[in-house]
């Protein structure tokens, strides 16, 4: 694995836990869990282009 796709993984996946606890802390919000379906997508999008070899 390429280590832009590393970062990317692991900024999504701190994300999660930083809008879970904002979602524990302070209750939910749309647009707080919309932003982290962005990410979600835009990792997800990294992956899917990547050139395998």
């Amino acid at each position: 694995m390429h280590t832009p796709a590393k970062a990317m993984i692991t900024c999504t996946v701190v994300s999660l836990v930083a809008v879970t606890a904002y979602t524990v802390a302070l209750g939910p919000n749309g647009w707080v869990w919309f932003a982290w379906v962005v990410l979600m997508l835009a990792t997800i999008g990294v992956f899917a282009i990547r050139s395998p070899r």
